[in-house]
């Protein structure tokens, strides 16, 4: 599951055309998800074929064997590997492997309890594949149907973040190359500087140059009103901020912390890059007259 470079392309011409940018990563989404599906009702079949005692939990037996991979594992029982880290405060395999044994059979008999009092509800999943076909009873098919739900849930969380980590160096390279910035007017980390180890280096994305003074630079791809960010602009003591959407207050907020700001999706959207250069005097040219053909040699240049 990985932010490809054609669309981190992708959504970096949508952010810079003010459009949203979500489209890329929902497609994404879905695709990755669908694959799982297919591979998991074929791995299905094969276990429920394979089980020889009906007395046997085949798929406990099938999809939390402990050679597993320990996410395959926690996702198979309905969890997932941070939630563990969550509940045990450690992911090792040995600790993924209780927990997710522990939890799929506590999910089992709540089915199981569920389909003893509901006398009326009638469910049967068939599943077809090469013209061999298996049918799992109510209680089989609500784990299988929480198994899906739950990866789709790690698969949204996971690539959402992975988008706005894999984008947001690059939105800011583009940026200035697009505007002429010189090289050493901008940097990926601070130079001459070690950074402080409460210097949040993984949350701080670019930095501005001009002289001795090296700005802070962070985007943050987000809703509007998002104040978590804002607030993660200040307290980081960021110089500039880049979003996708900003409501009044975050703008307010920035402007009375002298803090430059960019909304991508307003009018005049990354243009206002311009004004922020500007202010901070950092030394830059005009847009080219064709953005277009001028990002694809930008992006030869930043997507080595």
């Amino acid at each position: 599951m990985t932010i490809t470079e054609q669309v981190a392309k992708n959504i970096i011409r949508k952010l810079l055309k003010g459009e949203d940018y979500r489209i890329e990563v929902v497609t994404l989404i879905n695709a990755e998800f669908l694959q799982f599906a297919i591979d998991f009702f074929k791995h299905i079949i094969d276990a429920k074929l394979k089980s020889k005692d009906i007395t046997v939990d085949w798929y406990k037996k099938a999809f939390l064997d402990p050679n597993l991979p320990a996410n395959e594992i926690a996702i198979n029982s309905g969890l997932n590997t941070k939630t563990i880290h969550n509940m045990f405060n450690s992911s090792t395999k040995e600790i993924i492997i209780d927990a997710s044994n522990e939890h799929y059979d506590l999910l089992y008999e709540s089915i199981k309890n569920l389909v003893d009092t509901e006398h009326d509800l009638e469910l049967t999943l068939t599943i077809k594949f090469k013209g061999v076909s298996v049918d799992l009873n109510v209680s089989e098919s609500l784990i299988v149907i929480n198994t899906l739900a739950v990866k789709r849930s790690a698969l949204r969380g996971g690539l959402w973040s992975t988008a706005g980590k894999r984008v947001e160096k690059p939105l800011m390279q583009t940026l200035c190359k697009l505007y002429g910035v010189p090289e050493q007017n901008y940097a990926l980390k601070i130079k001459g500087k070690e950074i402080e180890k409460d210097d949040f280096k993984r949350e701080i994305d670019f930095y501005l140059i001009e002289g001795k003074n090296q700005h802070k630079c962070e985007v943050k791809l987000m809703g509007r009103g998002n104040p978590e960010s804002a607030d993660a602009v200040i307290a980081r003591d960021s110089r500039v901020f880049v979003a996708d959407k900003l409501s009044d207050t975050n703008k307010k907020q920035l402007n009375s912390r002298k803090v430059e700001w960019v909304e991508l999706r307003s009018n005049g959207g990354f243009e206002r890059f311009d004004t922020v250069l500007k202010n901070l005097k950092i030394p830059h040219t005009k847009l080219p007259s064709n953005i277009d053909k001028e990002l694809e040699v930008v992006f030869k240049e930043i997507f080595k």
